[in-house]
């Protein structure tokens, strides 16, 4: 359209140009990898803090 390349060919010219992903690396997006380890600690939290409510009400 309007002289511009589809956009698949723009993105697939732009993924070419990146770098090979290095090895054990598999987040290649920041934000991505802020909210899976944030995912992650927030769960073993509320699992904790779970476990301990329920000692002190003391139900087994």
């Amino acid at each position: 359209m309007f002289g511009r390349k589809p956009i698949e060919e723009r993105l697939a010219e732009r993924r070419a140009k990146l770098p090979p992903l290095k090895e054990g690396q598999h987040f290649e997006h920041g934000p991505a990898k802020f909210v899976f380890v944030f995912l992650i600690v927030f769960l073993v939290v509320a699992h904790l803090i779970g476990l301990v409510v329920l000692m002190v009400i003391d139900l087994n």
